[in-house]
């Protein structure tokens, strides 16, 4: 079966428009699936996750021998550089917006934190949950992808 998705449906011009920091984590909060990047063994990994924002901060549920889990159990300082996308594209006009958030991700170590988080954040795999990572945004991004109006300059 051959998959021809190069091409979007002419929808017209397009335009990239960028997003402020509070509208970008505004949006971020209207979906509750989105991709974890960290490194392991040097290198970029990425793993789709689902979240909830909680305080601006992002927070997702992973287990025991989660490679992410680790790295975050066994760190000092200010925590693991990680970034986060999330994004709602349509895949037809592909118009819609994208979020990427750069921040620290800690281990959540905090019994009564860990419990609200186990009835805020439902896992979507059949897997047993025991751990909860925040990550606090230092930079965010965004941008909304938008069809461009008849008569505006690009």
């Amino acid at each position: 079966m051959a998959f021809d998705n190069a091409e979007p449906v002419d929808s017209g011009p397009r335009q990239s428009i960028e997003l402020d920091g509070e509208e970008a984590l505004r949006l971020l909060g209207t979906v509750s699936l989105g991709r974890i990047v960290f490194t392991r063994d040097a290198l970029p990994t990425i793993r789709p996750v689902n979240h909830v924002l909680d305080g601006g901060d992002i927070v997702i549920r992973t287990h025991e021998g989660a490679a992410l889990t680790s790295r975050t159990r066994h760190t000092g300082g200010p925590g693991v550089v990680v970034a986060y996308e999330a994004d709602a594209i349509d895949p037809d006009t592909h118009l819609g917006w994208s979020v990427v958030v750069t921040g620290y991700a800690h281990l959540v170590t905090e019994s009564h934190e860990l419990a609200r988080y186990r009835e805020l954040l439902r896992p979507w795999v059949d897997r047993t949950m025991d751990y909860a990572v925040r990550i606090h945004p230092d930079l965010i991004t965004g941008i909304r992808l938008t069809a461009l109006r008849s008569g505006a300059s690009r």
